[in-house]
């Protein structure tokens, strides 16, 4: 009987005895007499080998270990098979989270839980290097995820999971390491808003408000600068909190526009982003305008861009004249980009002058440039003798002055072919698709304007391919001229096709 197991027996009262103070001090006589009664179970294996001799090796067992209640309770333990069995160790204990007053860790179910079930869990914790243990909760938790609360900042904590079921606690489960109760670091990442990666164009005396959101733990330190400067606060107002930065300008002036640039760090951590902040307003004028030139009934102009465009481009001009009569002005040209222009169908005997405003995004400018001279329209004579020349014949046979290019069409999109033709008297206009007149299909539109011809294909198939040819003839001879048409068909990726279908 040397290898009599009693200690490993007792264990598990032992830890029954931990554990009983925590739920009440009454039930504790009851487990102090569970170890007698844990006692002939361990001798029953060998009775199992000789059951003749059960019954005198069991008595004198039970007198000299206790109490005449070890038999009472061993009827049942004996008719059940064994006695509750604590479950293994929880198993793969890990943190889920940790901040500088909280840790929650959790775990999995162990991977023998017996026949008695599994009543819940025990977390206990204590400072690294010390020997209490503190249990956290003061009942037991059935979930595999417990956060410990109130906990000191700085502290290195070790902490154990127990399973806990009629047979008494398991062998516990601990974390890997100690683990120090701080906030988690996160590196610091800007999430710079999609309308503010590109250009951010706000005219002048408008409000700014920019939120720009990011993350980190703890709290980054965030920084700007404009142009490579710092930025000046008086003008921009900038406010941070945990989670975003606001840039807050009240009336926004043309020397606010820059490159912003924004820099959130945490250790050694940063993230930087950049914000284009573009501050415009109307252009000034023009810095010059003048008359060129004047003849019949018509004048040219020409000036120069403005000096100020406004912090922005320069998208066109408008032209007005006024009659020295009445001094009333009216548009010539609207939206026009060039910096010179004809200024026709002026009134015979009057004299005009001519103004131009420049225009940007934001408008037309306040001011323009005037010019100085004026155009005088003469009056001619009452009756008016046309000059004699003499006739000329303009007879010309066709010929093509723009060609037809070779073209690549899409199947189902409609497509168009282009070419310009001169001759005198107007030539006759056909066209042709490998050598055969189209005619009047419906499925082609011919026109034909000022010289200008054009043949349009609708919805074309991969059968419309092929080599086209226009043909222009008069009574003086005629031109033809071709180009090759090729009609592809789309190919749809696989996928693509199976969303098709």
């Amino acid at each position: 009987m040397p290898g009599k197991a009693a200690p490993i027996k007792k264990s598990p009262a032992k830890k029954a005895a931990e554990k009983a103070p925590e739920p009440a001090p009454e039930p504790e006589p009851a487990p102090a007499e569970a170890p007698p009664a844990e006692a002939p179970p361990a001798e029953a294996p060998p009775a199992e080998a000789a059951p003749a001799e059960v019954p005198a090796d069991a008595a004198p067992a039970a007198e000299g270990e206790a109490a005449p209640a070890a038999p009472a309770e061993e009827t049942p333990a004996a008719a059940e098979g064994s006695p509750p069995v604590p479950t293994s160790a929880p198993l793969e204990v890990t943190v889920d989270d940790v901040n500088d007053s909280s840790l929650t860790i959790k775990w999995t179910t162990p991977a023998t839980i017996g026949d008695s079930g599994l009543d819940g869990y025990t977390i206990e914790y204590c400072k690294d290097g010390a020997t209490d243990w503190v249990v956290a909760n003061e009942e037991l938790t059935p979930a595999n995820r417990y956060c410990i609360r109130n906990l000191t900042t700085g502290d290195l904590l070790r902490v154990r999971v127990v399973a806990v079921n009629p047979g008494g606690r398991s062998e516990p489960g601990a974390l890997a390491e100690p683990v120090p109760i701080r906030e988690v670091g996160e590196r610091p990442k800007i999430r710079l808003p999609r309308a503010l990666r590109s250009r951010y164009v706000k005219q002048v005396g408008e409000q700014i408000n920019v939120v720009i959101p990011f993350l980190g733990k703890p709290k980054p330190a965030v920084s700007w600068l404009k142009d490579g400067q710092p930025v000046d606060t008086k003008r921009v107002n900038i406010r941070n909190s945990d989670k975003d930065s606001i840039v807050f300008i009240r009336t926004a002036q043309r020397e606010d526009s820059g490159v912003y640039e924004m820099a959130v760090k945490v250790d050694s951590f940063e993230d930087k982003a950049t914000l284009t902040l573009q501050i415009v307003e109307r252009s000034g004028p023009p810095a010059s305008a003048k008359m060129v030139d004047s003849w019949g009934f018509n004048a040219a102009l020409e000036w120069t861009p403005p000096k100020d465009n406004g912090n922005t481009d320069i998208t066109g001009y408008t032209i007005q004249k006024a009659d020295k009569k009445t001094g009333e002005w009216f548009t010539v040209l609207e939206h026009y980009h060039r910096l010179t222009a004809t200024v026709s169908d002026l009134i015979m005997g009057n004299s005009y002058s001519f103004r131009v405003f420049a225009e940007n995004q934001v408008g037309i400018s306040e001011m323009s440039a005037v010019t100085k001279e004026v155009a005088t329209i003469q009056k001619t004579g009452i009756v008016y003798k046309p000059p004699e020349y003499q006739e000329r014949d303009f007879s010309e046979a066709p010929k093509f002055t723009t060609p037809l290019s070779d073209r690549a069409a899409t199947v189902g999109y409609t497509t168009k072919l282009l070419c310009s033709v001169r001759g005198c008297p107007k030539p006759k206009i056909e066209w042709l698709k490998n050598q055969m007149i189209i005619g009047d299909d419906p499925k082609f539109r011919q026109l034909s304007n000022q010289g200008i011809c054009s043949l349009e294909i609708r919805k074309p198939c991969s059968f419309d391919g092929g080599v086209y040819t226009c043909r222009a003839k008069n009574a003086q001879g005629e031109a033809t001229v071709s180009c090759k048409l090729e009609v592809k068909q789309v190919i749809l990726p696989d996928g693509d096709k199976e969303k098709g279908k």
